[in-house]
This record gives structure tokens, C-alpha cells and sequence, in this order.
């Protein structure tokens, strides 16, 4: 059959199949600065993209709590700014220029690492990976940063309301609004590839409101141990109206699922199609993006 018959998902999903594993090279400083009470502290990062000669970058966002511990107040509004004046002089000069002026005038105070390479499949992602790495920002709970849970103890948190410590806070990217419901975890597995990487991190929202029509979702299989136990998959569903007097209804109208169907993303694995009727899986979270 065609690809031109293939719906637009569809279509979307095969472009990007086909890119997957494509890599290019990518080079990346961090910004730090030496403060005079905790020493060199590691700001941000800066990211090239040596083919279009863009920058992308992302700094620190709990400066203040620093403030006066670390940083002295003078100075605090100058390294707030940092950021928004790098991306300008960026947009300005070029990538290529800006780590030159930058590399060749910032000492002592203020500085940036030398250069190094990386091998980049998607640049956003490699920036979050790479901020994750090189910068130990503070823990604003809810703020900046969300909890981390094995999907086994978020589903124990999140569908049995049971006491549950994290494992640890993951700073989240500066346009992500956060709330309690969200949390971290870590997938295994290419089912969803190229959306979801194996390893990858993920935020999640606790419990999916509305339709789930389409979403990606966290999946629990009550049958299955281990890894295999929970998996993301696009949730899709028919729906059926009953006959006067089925499930218990009187009249017509009632609703119920003719066919669920959990899809994988990667075509080479394969997608569940579940009975509606069978309590063998359960939808733990709704998936939100990637980390890194």
C-alpha cells in the first residue's frame, strides 16, 4: 500500500523512524563562576551547533538561594542576567564568535571549560543530558526540580496511596509548569523510539484527566515482574452503545470499550490489543516529555 495512504500520524511517525540513530556532532562549554565562599560553581551550559551555527543554552535557576552564602548580592543580578545576554549576543555574533570573545576574554571570576565534543541525535535532549551532568543546582521542590520514583514505587505511591520516599529530585526544563501530581522515571526499552530512547528520563502526571484518546500513558502489567512490568504506550480505544438491559442498564445509550489497544511507537515491536473486561493491566500516568 502506498504511504500516501497512511494516516498523517502515521506518516509522522515514519519520517522520524527513519531518522532514528542519525547523529551529528555537537561541542559544548560550561559557564562557571568562582565565588568567594563555595569556590567554582558551574552555571550552565552552552551547546553549538556547528552546522547552522546556532547556540542553544541553559542556565541555573536558584541563584538567589545562593545568595548570600555564595554569591555576593552585587553580583547576583549580572549572573541572573547571564543567560538572556549570552542567548542575544549569540543570535548577534554566532555561536562560532561568541565561544571565540568568550573563550579568549573570561578569567579568573567568570570562565567557560574548553570545548568538547559530543555526538548529538536530538540537541534539545543533549542539553538537558548535558546540564544534568555538569550543574548541581539546589532542589526547589515543585519549583525547579520534581521527585524521582522507580515505576514500581510510583505506582505504589500513586494507585495504593502508600508511604513512599523519592529517589532523589531531577531539575526540570525552565517552560515545564510543575505541580505535585508530576513525577520522574526512568524507561527501558525501544518501543517508543524515536519519541522515548531507551534510558531516557521522563516526566509523568499522575492519573490521565479527560479522554485518554491517543495519549501516551504509563502502563502497569499486573501479570508481568520486573522491567517488563511497566511500559509507555499510546492508548487507543473503540467504544460500543448497549442494548436495552445489557450491563445492567435499562435503557440504550450506555457506553463501554469495544477494544483497547496499547501501540508502540517503534514499529519493530509490537502493540497490545487488551479484553476491556480483563483487570490485567492498569494506567498509572500520563506521559508528559523527556528529560534526557
Amino acid at each position: 500500500m502506498s504511504v500516501f495512504h497512511r494516516s498523517p500520524i502515521s506518516l509522522i511517525e515514519l519520517v522520524m523512524g527513519s531518522q532514528l540513530g542519525r547523529t551529528s556532532v555537537g561541542r559544548y562549554s560550561v559557564v562557571q563562576a568562582e565565588t568567594p565562599r563555595q569556590g567554582l560553581v558551574s552555571l550552565g551550559v552552552l551547546l553549538q551547533e556547528p552546522d547552522t551555527d546556532a547556540l542553544r543554552l541553559r542556565f541555573r535557576r536558584d541563584l538567589e538561594s545562593l545568595a548570600p552564602s555564595a554569591i555576593d548580592e552585587e553580583d547576583l543580578d549580572v549572573l541572573q542576567a547571564l543567560g538572556d545576554d549570552l542567548a542575544r549576543k549569540a543570535q548577534e555574533m554566532g555561536a562560532e564568535k561568541l565561544f571565540d570573545y568568550l573563550e579568549s576574554n573570561l578569567s579568573g571570576a567568570l570562565r567557560v571549560t574548553d570545548r568538547e565534543e559530543v555526538q548529538v541525535e536530538d540537541f534539545g535532549r543533549t542539553l538537558d543530558r548535558l546540564y544534568l551532568k555538569n550543574v548541581q543546582s539546589n532542589v526547589l521542590e515543585f519549583r525547579t526540580h520534581l521527585p524521582r520514583y522507580s515505576l514500581k514505587a510510583a505506582a505504589g505511591k500513586f494507585l495504593e496511596n502508600q508511604e513512599i520516599s523519592e529517589d532523589g529530585w531531577v531539575e526540570a526544563p525552565e517552560d515545564l509548569r510543575l505541580t505535585a501530581d508530576m513525577f520522574v522515571g526512568q524507561i527501558q526499552g525501544r518501543s517508543m523510539e524515536p519519541r522515548i530512547p531507551d534510558g531516557s528520563l521522563c516526566v509523568f502526571r499522575q492519573g490521565v484527566t479527560g479522554s485518554r484518546q491517543g495519549r501516551l500513558v504509563l502502563v502497569e502489567n499486573l501479570e508481568s515482574t520486573g522491567d517488563n512490568r511497566y511500559a509507555v504506550k499510546r492508548y487507543r480505544s473503540e467504544k460500543t452503545e448497549s442494548e436495552p438491559g445489557e450491563f445492567d442498564t435499562p435503557e440504550p445509550g450506555a457506553w463501554r470499550h469495544a477494544r483497547i489497544r496499547l501501540e508502540s511507537l517503534n514499529p519493530e515491536y509490537p502493540s497490545w490489543d487488551l479484553d476491556p473486561d480483563e483487570e490485567k493491566y492498569r494506567i498509572l500516568a500520563e506521559f508528559v516529555r523527556v528529560l534526557g
